[in-house]
């Protein structure tokens, strides 16, 4: 059982177990340390979500000791990454973290609950991937203004490919105006980018678009998507039937 969980334990655990499983099918190295898993992608080095060292078990050690071991298992990244798979274990250590110039986001781990999937009450067809690629160089000037975004997305759009992703848009004319992606496949998948462009916002697009991906993954056992524990979204998932299961934190050094 994952401390910390308590609400539902068994969902939690399958929830550590998609990550892990999604993490071990695109990195070439995971190596045990004291305290977890340090997880690397030599392919994709600047992909964060794949380079990273995940503390899996307490107790937490300090954080001068915890900097120093991302230091030694990312030392050739540009970056630096730490994942507390217990949201709980990160709080004592969040100022600390933002005084080195850390970025933390406490994440929660949202499951479908099964209940009936209601058809968009907008028009949202599926389509190639490349098709959205405005739209991801608009959400990640966004949330990342400044910072060069073709190395990331070259990157994520061959992982994204070998996770079997499945791109939905919805349109304005012609115009691609919104993107879903859902990733995964057998028992579990993803939903793993919901964006609406900034224009045209406030009209249903983004709660239609994951709709359709909720529609599209009829099926599938465990259907996850991730929202910020502190942010918005997680309560347009909650109206479409995601439960929050399991709360972890990521600590990310920017280069």
């Amino acid at each position: 059982m994952l401390a910390g969980n308590t609400e539902t334990p068994s969902l939690a655990i399958k929830a550590r177990d998609f990550q892990h499983a999604k993490q071990a099918a695109v990195c070439d190295l995971e190596r045990a340390w004291s305290h977890g898993t340090v997880v690397r992608a030599s392919s994709y080095p600047s992909y964060y979500e794949y380079n990273l060292l995940r503390l899996e078990r307490g107790p937490v050690p300090p954080l001068d000791e915890l900097k120093a071991a991302a230091e030694e298992a990312l030392g050739d990244a540009q970056h630096r990454r730490i994942d507390f798979e217990l949201a709980e274990e990160a709080e004592p250590l969040r100022s600390g973290l933002h005084a080195s110039g850390w970025k933390t986001t406490r994440l929660v781990w949202m499951h479908h609950d099964g209940s009936e999937r209601p058809e968009p009450e907008l028009d949202v067809e599926a389509a190639d991937y490349d098709e959205a690629a405005t739209l991801r160089e608009e959400w990640h000037e966004e949330d990342f203004p400044g910072v060069d975004p073709a190395a990331y997305h070259a990157s994520a759009r061959q992982v994204s490919l070998l996770r079997g992703v499945r791109t939905l848009i919805v349109r304005e004319g012609r115009e691609a105006v919104g993107f879903v992606q859902l990733e995964g496949g057998g028992s579990g998948a993803e939903i793993s980018s919901v964006y609406v462009s900034r224009r045209h916002r406030g009209a249903g697009r983004g709660t239609a678009i994951t709709r359709a991906a909720i529609a599209a993954a009829d099926g599938i056992e465990d259907l996850w998507i991730v929202a910020d524990d502190e942010d918005r979204p997680k309560e347009l998932y909650a109206r479409l039937g995601f439960v929050g299961v399991w709360k972890a934190t990521e600590a990310t050094l920017w280069p």
